[in-house]
């Protein structure tokens, strides 16, 4: 996405709430990919480990760290540049024609090449659960085939349709499946939950809690796709350039304001799906004296559906994991063909041109599903797989977080959604995120 002329389709926002809906987008495709194998499985994990004590981790985890995700939106829309560009014109350490967090985000992404091989296995295993027939190389293969087949265009509109669907998909599984619990013996109260929003934390689940925190919610990757998602939206073309006068101060707060709203009601839904696995793992599993890890826990608790509400619940249950671990996928190979030309174009690997773009998007949405299936087929431990990129996330958030604090810097000089209360969200939002990349770098090494 090279940046475009953004005198053409300047408009003013809608003030109306139903005409706003209709600009919504970039958030369901974030949604998509948030919601995948950390909420399926180590977020039910937690709720296993713990039951409904640290329920208020899981919520505040999804709410708090919004603020980051909004500054690198509201950066993406005012000045209409994709983030490497941004990146690359921040002062400090440059190798060749790169800076230092261009090559950064670069290595660390390609080395999550193995996390969406797991990601594609665990959709796999869940297909192989439906259809024990089938193998699992061949399956995967099929869902990299797919893949492949959706990204041949790789049109905007069809991502935000297919992520919207999706995220659809996975919501109202997962909600049949946490009311079908209340028809078991595994029903729980609201004064079990309750006992979840009290802010109490054991120590022993101390360590627990942070890495649950830094699984849930918008992450690294997230919040650099966010941007590639407003300015496809047209947010930013909508805006216009600053040329310092009362009209464009107009346009550009109407627009962070559907952003805003985008993201919240994005927040809204992936926050849902998450509490509904972690109930389900707390409900279910807590108390259990050997916990299943990975996919034999998609196994474990898709046996017991089947057991108490029969074959259909158990379907339900799987079909909505495998729209969650899928969706991810998805959403990844969309914005992994954004990045990417953005960095080799900053890197000087490719001319900065419409052309040359276009032809990379073309190439790397073949090349990156067929990695993920051979990586897949070759390690075939998704668990693990999922776990190491969520290591590497961690220490991503460190460079998100840096460029957080240079995006505020500048955006406070505008003084738009600049208040109090912004202000302090986003240093609790740096200071969370601070403390879940420590985390994550000291279970790394």
């Amino acid at each position: 996405m090279i940046e475009s002329n953004r005198t053409i389709a300047v408009k003013s926002a809608p003030r109306s709430f139903l005409e706003k809906l209709k600009f919504l987008g970039p958030g369901f495709i974030l949604g998509a990919s948030i919601v995948g194998s950390g909420e399926l499985i180590a977020t039910t994990v937690l709720g296993a480990e713990a039951g409904f004590i640290t329920f208020w981790v899981i919520l505040l985890s999804c709410f708090i760290k919004v603020s980051i995700q909004l500054e690198y939106g509201k950066n993406a829309i005012l000045t209409g540049k994709p983030l490497m560009v941004e990146f690359n014109e921040l002062a400090g350490l440059r190798i060749g024609k790169g800076h230092w967090t261009v090559w950064t985000i670069f290595l660390l992404t390609l080395f999550k090449i193995i996390q969406l091989g797991g990601m594609i296995g665990g959709a796999a295993i869940i297909i192989n659960l439906i259809f024990p027939s089938l193998s699992l190389p061949w399956i995967a293969s099929f869902l990299g085939l797919s893949l492949i087949l959706f990204f041949l265009k790789n049109y905007y509109p069809l991502i935000e349709k297919t992520s919207t669907f999706l995220v659809f998909g996975f919501t109202l599984l997962t909600l049949a499946s946490l009311i079908g619990l209340f028809f078991t013996p595994f029903s729980f109260t609201w004064e079990q939950v309750a006992t979840g929003l009290t802010f109490i934390l054991p120590s022993e689940l101390i360590f627990v809690a942070i890495g649950a925190f830094g699984i849930t919610g918008v992450a690294s990757d997230e919040i650099i796709a966010y941007t590639y998602w407003c300015q496809e939206k047209g947010y930013a073309n909508y805006v216009g350039k600053n040329d310092g006068s009362e009209d464009w101060k107009i346009r550009a707060k109407g627009w962070i304001s559907i952003m805003y709203l985008d993201a919240f009601i994005a927040m809204l839904i992936y926050t849902l799906v998450t509490s509904s696995f972690y109930l389900l793992g707390a409900a279910i599993l807590h108390g259990k004296q050997e916990i299943p890890q990975g996919l034999d826990l998609i196994r474990s608790l898709a046996s017991i559906y089947t057991e108490i509400l029969g074959p259909k619940a158990r379907f339900a249950y799987l079909i909505g994991g495998f729209f969650a671990l899928y969706s991810s996928a998805f959403a990844t190979l969309a914005y992994w063909t954004r990045l990417f030309p953005d960095v080799f174009s900053q890197m000087g690997w490719i001319e900065k041109s419409e052309k040359a773009w276009a032809k990379t998007v073309t190439w790397l949405s073949v090349i990156f599903p067929v990695l993920w299936v051979l990586i897949f087929v070759f390690i075939k431990e998704p668990g693990f797989m999922v776990l190491a990129g969520g290591a590497i996330g961690s220490v991503m958030l460190l460079v998100v977080i840096f460029g957080g604090i240079q995006f505020h810097r500048k955006n406070l000089g505008l003084q738009l959604f600049n208040g109090p209360i912004s202000k302090i969200m986003f240093w609790l939002s740096t200071l969370s995120i601070l403390l879940v990349s420590a985390y994550g770098i000291y279970k790394l090494f």
